[in-house]
């Protein structure tokens, strides 16, 4: 697995590194600092407002709603985003990260996972809808760029096979699952009977699943809306359904190479090519790209920064004496 991210961040990086030198570095820069400090913050500070809702349709899965715990769901959220957007692994391992620091806030590790999962499964349904709106948006392009076509359908069939299968996995797969745990892993079977159980029942809590679905679409295109306000706060003159069915496509792009660290090359080799079917500049789309790289790590190095102290202190309360050298 560690060989296979190593070759998927090598030919990442050779994309990405190959698209800014075939838009060409100066008119990129120029873009840039057309972009600039604005667009920047504009990104940094929006990114409350989709993370709000994030953090919401997570928590609503629990009932009652216990107040008290929505900062450790807020926390655990803005750690899975870093380590999903930052560290050099696949957002399946920002997810583990994510319900790891949840437990470490106060949540049970049972109840930590199961949410987890279900969260990430809301979420993936919603993007099937918000990549439907953006293959509606690009529908009448498509008669200048009909070649956009069969990636945009594929991309979309396999967000949506992806999805299918998540569910099915939950509703019919998880017998197997615990049963294959209690032979290999005795050990963890309990947790594994308790994760199941609790699965079930969060599957059983419609209400509280449509409400988690329709947060998620709306953190999808809130997040797109801060993608337009940043754009037109730089001067850029674009009409907000472009840019929302820009940002649909390539969060399809993205899940669909799920695989890909940190989404590189993927993103920047979308922005390069769908950016100019919905109204930007080949170079100011690749700008966007880099700034909203730029916004990632502004707002998740502090939080990595914070949960590895974290994470550092709880290892030395729990072995001091390897700490003191004994």
């Amino acid at each position: 697995m560690k060989r296979l991210l190593l070759i998927a961040a090598v030919i990442g990086l050779a994309a990405a590194t190959g698209v800014i030198a075939f838009v060409g570095l100066g008119q990129i820069a120029a873009a840039l600092g057309v972009i600039g400090w604005r667009g920047l913050g504009v990104l940094i500070a929006f990114s409350a407002v989709p993370l709000s809702a994030l953090t919401l349709s997570w928590f609503v899965l629990e009932k009652p709603w216990p107040w008290r715990r929505l900062g450790v769901y807020l926390w655990s959220r803005l750690v899975r985003d870093a380590s999903g957007e930052l560290l050099p692994f696949s957002h399946l391992a920002g997810m583990a990260i994510g319900a790891r620091a949840a437990t470490s806030a106060g949540l049970p590790g049972p109840w930590a996972l199961a949410t987890t999962v279900v969260d990430a499964t809301t979420e993936l349904i919603a993007q099937v809808g918000f990549t439907l709106f953006g293959l509606y948006l690009l529908a009448d392009r498509l008669d200048r760029h009909s070649e956009l076509s069969g990636p945009a359908l594929a991309g979309f069939a396999l967000t949506l096979a992806a999805a299918v299968s998540l569910v099915a996995l939950q509703r019919r797969g998880m017998t197997f699952v615990t049963r294959l745990v209690e032979r290999v892993l005795p050990a963890a079977a309990a947790h594994a009977i308790e994760t199941g159980g609790l699965l079930s029942d969060l599957h059983s809590r419609t209400g509280r699943i449509l409400l988690a679905i329709l947060l998620h679409l709306g953190a999808w295109t809130l997040s797109a809306t801060g993608v337009w306000l940043a754009l037109r706060v730089a001067g850029l003159e674009v009409r907000l359904l472009d840019i929302i069915g820009l940002e649909a496509l390539i969060a399809a792009l993205r899940t669909t190479a799920f695989f890909a660290p940190m989404g590189l090359g993927v993103q920047e080799v979308g922005y390069a090519v769908l950016g100019p079917v919905f109204g930007l500049s080949v170079e100011a789309a690749v700008a966007l790209s880099l700034i909203k790289r730029a916004r990632d790590l502004c707002v998740g190095l502090p939080v990595l920064a914070a949960w590895q102290i974290d994470e550092g202190r709880r290892l030395v309360a729990r072995r001091p004496d390897d700490v003191l050298g004994v």
